[in-house]
């Protein structure tokens, strides 16, 4: 009996200690934070019905695909590939043509901060073609102007052939 009463005292002094440690704890983690910034705000994906309004608000070009195997509607947006090609202008000095490269990447990373360009990357062979990048603007004039002004198109480096590609919105690379 007296080893029942001990283990009864011992765990419920186990309780009020990790209880009171937890309160300490939390009131340790909310002194001087702004409680409004302290909670993160959970984001709440858009129904199909107001991402389509949005992508034809701002101009871009869409059609539904319905998965017949899960009846899931599928928004259909038109993209545009870029092919990087080897351009007529390939003399450049070392130098020059680092400084050139250098100054491609910042350009392909600048689409892809503001959300210009979805995609990015060089090809693994010795064709004409070096590269590709997937714009994600509304029509084919924009996504040759923001192509057109990659330094190494300018300098003539590479040159530019585009194509409207169409792929699932959202839909992420396996």
């Amino acid at each position: 009996m007296g080893r029942l009463i001990t283990l009864l005292a011992l765990t419920s002094l186990l309780l009020v200690g990790c209880n009171q440690k937890r309160y300490a704890q939390d009131d340790m983690d909310i002194e001087g934070i702004d409680l409004d910034e302290a909670f993160e705000e959970v984001e709440v994906k858009p129904s199909v019905a107001q991402q389509k309004a949005a992508l034809l608000k701002d101009g871009f070009e869409i059609f539904d695909y319905v998965d017949e195997a899960t009846g899931d509607t599928i928004i259909m947006q038109k993209y545009f590939m870029a092919f990087l090609k080897k351009g007529p202008n390939r003399d450049q000095p070392k130098a020059k043509a680092d400084s050139l490269q250098a100054l491609h990447m910042a350009h392909l990373g600048r689409m892809y901060e503001l959300g210009y360009a979805d995609l990015s990357g060089p090809f693994d062979d010795e064709s004409d073609i070096s590269g590709i990048t997937v714009y994600n603007v509304p029509t084919l004039k924009m996504a040759d102007s923001l192509a057109n002004m990659d330094p190494m198109v300018k300098a003539g480096r590479l040159v530019i052939e585009i194509h409207p590609w169409w792929a699932g919105k959202g839909y992420p690379l396996r």
